[in-house]
């Protein structure tokens, strides 16, 4: 697991989250969801700002999450937000702003994949298959620790 690549994905994602928080426009205009006058109609405002609190508490769960289980699982969680936001995208959106917003999806889902699976930081344990006494050395480890 490349864990600064995930806490970066993470503060990107709530600093994004919490900005169209307060500025729907800030996604309603790339998406394609302004009237004529570039306007984000009242009742679009009102259906992004969930999208964007869902993010930011995604984000700082990546950011903050304790490396191991906790990370991972806030991480499956960001990917799924991302490739369930470019399925609803594809689906939704007005053609001109469609294909933009899906690569932009599915390109921050393939950043979390590679926190996920990429070399980096990694979590410290035995290895299995790399040879047969890593579990007992594992446990002459910890019997050392103890006493």
């Amino acid at each position: 697991m490349h864990v600064r690549l995930l806490r970066a994905v993470g503060v990107a994602t709530a600093a994004y989250g919490l900005a169209v928080t307060a500025r729907p426009e800030l996604l309603a205009r790339p998406s394609g969801l302004v009237d004529e006058e570039g306007r984000t109609a009242p009742d679009t405002r009102t259906s992004l700002r969930p999208l964007a609190w869902r993010d930011a508490a995604s984000g700082l769960a990546l950011a903050l999450a304790p490396e191991g289980p906790a990370l991972r699982t806030a991480a499956w969680l960001r990917l799924a937000a991302d490739f369930g936001d470019a399925a609803l995208l594809a689906a939704t959106l007005p053609r001109p702003a469609r294909s933009r917003a899906v690569a932009l999806s599915v390109a921050w889902g393939a950043v979390s994949v590679a926190g996920l699976y990429g070399s980096g930081r990694c979590e410290r344990g035995p290895r299995r298959g790399l040879n047969s006494d890593g579990p007992q050395q594992a446990s002459m480890m910890r019997q050392r620790s103890v006493s």
